[in-house]
């Protein structure tokens, strides 16, 4: 069982020290100023266990979106946008369904999902993730090139 509380110096800290093995070692953030900023501005949120061990966390809009996919119009629906990162260490063992299961409902317990999808931005190499989105009935939406890494919108109704 997981539960829920709004990101604080301390888990965004202990976030920034996490490192991913290749390929996903691109999701490996650098502990800027701007980067604990952003973890503070109220749209992230840390899951923990029941011991209060931190094994992720997810973000609700803007926040969830890559900035340069507005170029190429992968926002301009409106959406719940939702991001989210695990422990490195679980990732990759089956715990994703239980994760992200707890992560909308927590979205859909707080915000009316009704009538506005649901959205995801993932990097298309991340096959593990992409799965994972399908089996929950997310479908594949735009494409696009951050020049970093290519990304897909994925869309649930």
């Amino acid at each position: 069982m997981f539960l829920i509380h709004k990101m604080n110096e301390s888990y965004t800290t202990e976030i920034l020290k996490w490192r991913y093995e290749k390929p996903f070692d691109f999701y490996n953030m650098e502990a800027t100023d701007e980067v604990n900023q952003e973890f503070l501005s109220g749209s992230y949120y840390a899951i923990v266990t029941e011991n209060q061990e931190l094994v992720g966390f997810f973000c609700i809009g803007e926040a969830a979106q890559v900035p340069i996919g507005h170029q190429f119009g992968a926002y301009d629906e409106k959406c719940i946008d939702i991001g989210l990162g695990m422990r490195p260490d679980l990732t990759g063992r089956g715990n994703g369904a239980e994760f992200f299961t707890f992560i909308l409902n927590e979205v859909q317990a707080h915000i009316n999902t009704t009538h506005v999808p649901l959205r995801l931005t993932v990097a298309t190499f991340n096959e593990r993730a992409i799965h994972l989105y399908k089996t929950f009935g997310f479908v594949n939406k735009n494409e696009f090139d951050s020049g970093r890494a290519l990304f897909q919108t994925m869309i649930k109704r």
